[in-house]
């Protein structure tokens, strides 16, 4: 197999295209492009200046990829979008790369899923294993952590940080931080209680997931202050490094935590 480049695609010389990579009709990949083997980049799609594409991505077509931010205050800096590699993008996806206040890029990492019409804003910083599903939202400066699920038609905050292995529901507006681990749903939105599913889906022990239900119901549904139930669950869940990452990113967390649903108890998706 060697490089095909269809001869309607419009290419930069300045593009740095490696082996192996498939390149549609009517494509249009700007200057400063980097571009690694085995990508393919679908018909009508446009790869715009200062992006590094890795190894192994499916671009399909109408996407955009590393366009301006859309940020008033953007003065045409030089800013970037970085792809991981074994990434698919579909249909009319749109990426923008970063700005200089942003710290001046966007990252996605590896091995993602990213369906139909998503959207991910500038200075977002995405994992590895994330499926974004049809007409999914990130606005900008959102952190998503490795095998984080996020519902078609959702939309997540700015600054939002979304955690390991969290999973939002569709027709969701997220507007606080997620913490790992937990499932959230709502219009206006509200914790679930833990993702069950998740975790047997990744194989944890009967005992990690009884401490997930004893940690959901200690932090959120108890009446000791979050502080002293935080250490009151660090010490006693010392052993199992899920619990430890919870209560890291609650600590940590700078818009806060999603609420609790007064309507669906913690067992409802066990």
């Amino acid at each position: 197999m060697s490089t095909q480049i269809h001869p309607s695609a419009i290419i930069d010389p300045s593009a740095q295209i490696d082996d192996n990579v498939t390149i549609g009709p009517y494509v249009v990949i700007d200057k400063n492009v980097s571009i690694g083997k085995f990508t393919t980049i679908e018909s009508h799609s446009v790869v715009k200046q200062y992006t590094t594409i890795g190894e192994n991505n499916h671009i399909y077509s109408h996407t955009v990829i590393g366009e301006i931010p859309q940020d008033l205050k953007f003065d045409n800096q030089k800013t970037t979008l970085v792809i991981g590699n074994n990434n698919t993008f579909r249909e009319f996806a749109t990426i923008n790369r970063g700005t200089v206040a942003g710290g001046g890029a966007t990252i996605v990492g590896s091995n993602n899923h990213i369906m139909a019409y998503t959207h991910i804003a500038h200075d977002c910083i995405l994992g590895n294993h994330i499926i974004m599903s049809n007409a999914a939202t990130l606005a900008g400066h959102v952190c998503v952590e490795d095998y984080a699920s996020i519902g078609g038609l959702s939309a997540v905050h700015q600054f939002c940080k979304i955690g390991q292995h969290a999973f939002i529901g569709g027709v969701t507006a997220i507007g606080q931080d997620l913490p790992p681990w937990m499932l959230a749903a709502g219009y206006r939105t509200v914790l679930h209680g833990p993702n069950f599913v998740g975790l047997r889906r990744a194989k944890k022990s009967p005992e990690v997931i009884q401490a997930f239900k004893d940690t959901f119901k200690t932090i959120w549904k108890s009446t000791i202050p979050r502080s002293e139930a935080l250490l009151l669950l660090e010490e006693k869940y010392k052993h199992i490094q899920e619990i430890q990452d919870i209560i890291l990113f609650i600590r940590n967390s700078k818009r806060g935590i999603c609420p609790l649903s007064k309507d669906i108890s913690s067992e409802s998706n066990d």
